[in-house]
């Protein structure tokens, strides 16, 4: 298709949130189809009836789309929730596709699987699993490799009687599978990234394309479908590497051409090990095992009463016989431990901006190659940036490591960039979604979310530790629990002092109209009640926080307390105030 338009596309399988990995090739795969005027496909592999859902493509879009990777072909969300999908449109050149669901291209598939049959390419195999599995074990025994023996009538490349048979067997309803006549010759990869990549002849057996179930196997279904949606560049990780060689043979076979292959860095964690969802329940057994080496009254039962979870499952969790995301969750609050962030969704949640997600991950196997005017290389930029930019010739052939902290600075960056009236409105956005109890202390009032953002926008990496940082909101006014270290030196020390300059204070905000009561005002009272006691701001803000938020820590304290409200504050400070004996 020469005069076809470029075309790349990104095709998960629905079975979980869209892991950060994904996210990055996506991402590449949008910024090559744009950087050179084509088209991005979003196609759903979800052929694995048992793992996928139709929600967890829902979400997959989502995250994507929230992530500003919004595809040209394929499905989408429609205003009303309802997924509808862009198809090619007449005048483009290329036939509508149809389905851009695997499940629902099962007949187009069977169409093509039977070309490969009548040309002597494929055929209905008919063992069982435990005629396999002993198969398998002979050659385990053997110290070799396990390889599917192809059946002695079957002539490669041939229809001939033996093959018509079997196949009249398997239209006739006979369990089987149908596997792929592998060809006796070298392949050769021509990967855009990692140069040729060869495969001696011999090392591909007759693998299975269409299960017993019906349905095609991912290699068979994708080669289908690269073809017959016009994608022309497969972009995707090095773990699909092996996978490349068994394409190149199909498509061969079918008459298809091959597409252009770049085959992406891995992404990895900073200890070398491969960043995957299983990393949380890594993470939840380490933290479970290390409270149980300290309190040996900590067991699998007594977990299983305290979370709800199945003790014998929480046993085999334990002791690595499953990594149930479930249990690893359950454990994770239960040991007041976060678990680490691998899918958008886990960033999402967490209050990390979507631009500085897409900045960080392009860096990850990928540089624009320029630099800034003080001669560093050049790290930060937008989408269209990297749009504009974007090029296969700079992706590198080493694993990228996923540095956190890095992530983190990124997002810090992305923060404090916001001008306020924006960052008040993209955070209490995100608190309605994430923190409803939090969004609804602040309440309604665009006011009072502006002077909170601008409190808690310069020391905010991510939009939860705004909500961290003035979890005073959420307190009841009535509340008597106090840090106690904290009411020690800040109230009690030196003779009550605090105290003292509490009960001060809270006369002459009492004097304070609701008109008048604003941050500027407020500082300026804490200001010259400090002069005049000869103490300065610091012990009597101190004080003033302890009383309202129960810590020594808060956001600006004129904010805060116009945050809280003249009312709130006073019924806060005289609480304080009768609980260590202060008058109120």
């Amino acid at each position: 298709m020469p005069s076809a338009p470029l075309v790349t596309r990104f095709a998960p399988s629905p079975t979980g949130h869209l892991h950060i990995g994904g996210a990055r090739s996506a991402l590449f795969c949008w910024a090559f189809a744009k950087k050179n005027g084509g088209r991005f496909m979003l196609r759903i592999e979800d052929t694995d009836a048992a793992r996928s859902s139709l929600e967890s493509a829902r979400g997959i879009i989502e995250d994507l789309h929230w992530l500003g990777i919004v595809n040209d072909l394929g499905p989408f969300i429609a205003a009303d929730g309802s997924v509808g999908q862009h198809d090619w449109e007449p005048s483009s050149g290329h036939p509508p596709v149809g389905e851009y669901f695997q499940a629902k291209r099962v007949p187009i598939y069977n169409r093509y699987l039977e070309q490969l049959v009548k040309a002597g390419r494929a055929y209905p195999a008919f063992e069982s699993n435990e005629e396999i599995d002993a198969q398998r074990k002979v050659a385990v025994a053997a110290k070799q490799t396990y390889r599917y023996p192809r059946p002695a009538e079957i002539e490669f490349g041939k229809f001939n009687a033996a093959l018509e048979a079997r196949w009249k067997r398997a239209q006739s309803g006979e369990r089987h599978v149908m596997r792929f006549a592998a060809p006796n010759e070298e392949i050769v990869v021509q990967d855009e990234v990692l140069g040729d990549v060869k495969y001696a002849a011999g090392e591909m057996d007759d693998f299975v394309i269409r299960k017993a179930d019906g349905f095609p196997i991912y290699h068979f279904a994708v080669v289908i479908d690269d073809e017959t949606m016009g994608v022309t560049h497969v972009m995707r990780a090095q773990e699909h590497l092996n996978n490349t060689p068994r394409h190149v043979a199909l498509q061969k076979a079918l008459g298809f051409r091959t597409p252009n292959y770049a085959h992406m860095p891995l992404i990895v964690n900073m200890d070398n090990s491969k960043m995957s969802k299983r990393d949380k329940a890594k993470f939840a057994r380490k933290a479970a095992k290390d409270a149980i080496a300290k309190d040996k009254t900590i067991t699998a039962a007594s977990l299983s009463a305290s979370t709800g979870q199945d003790e014998k499952l929480i046993a085999q969790f334990l002791s690595a016989d499953n990594d149930s995301l479930e249990i690893a969750q359950a454990l994770a609050k239960h040991f007041k431990v976060p678990l680490p962030e691998i899918e958008v969704w886990d960033f999402r949640q967490n209050g990390y901006l979507p631009e500085a997600i897409t900045n960080f991950v392009s860096l990850l196997g990928w540089n624009p190659g320029l630099k800034t005017p003080d001669g560093k290389d050049l790290e930060k930029f937008d989408m269209q940036f990297l749009a504009s930019h974007f090029g296969i010739e700079r992706i590198g052939k080493q694993s990228s490591k996923f540095d956190r902290a890095k992530l983190l600075s990124f997002n810090a960056d992305a923060i404090n960039a916001l001008p306020d009236e924006v960052f008040a409105s993209r955070w209490r956005t995100w608190c309605e979604e994430f923190e409803p109890e939090f969004a609804k202390a602040v309440g309604t009032s665009a006011d009072r979310w502006l002077v909170l953002a601008r409190a808690v926008k310069p020391r905010a990496k991510t939009l939860r530790d705004g909500v961290k940082s003035s979890a005073f909101l959420v307190r009841a006014d009535s509340a008597t629990d106090f840090d106690a270290a904290a009411a020690e030196k800040n109230l009690l020390a030196s003779d009550r002092a605090g105290l003292k300059l509490l009960r001060t204070i809270r006369d002459r905000f009492e004097s304070v109209s609701d008109a008048e009561w604003k941050p500027e005002l407020l500082h300026s009272l804490i200001e010259q009640a400090g002069q005049q006691a000869g103490t300065g701001m610091g012990p009597i803000s101190q004080a003033i926080r302890l009383a309202v938020a129960g810590v020594a820590v808060s956001p600006p304290l004129g904010e805060t307390l116009a945050v809280l409200g003249k009312r709130s504050a006073l019924v806060r400070m005289d609480g304080c105030l009768s609980k260590f004996g202060g008058e109120s």
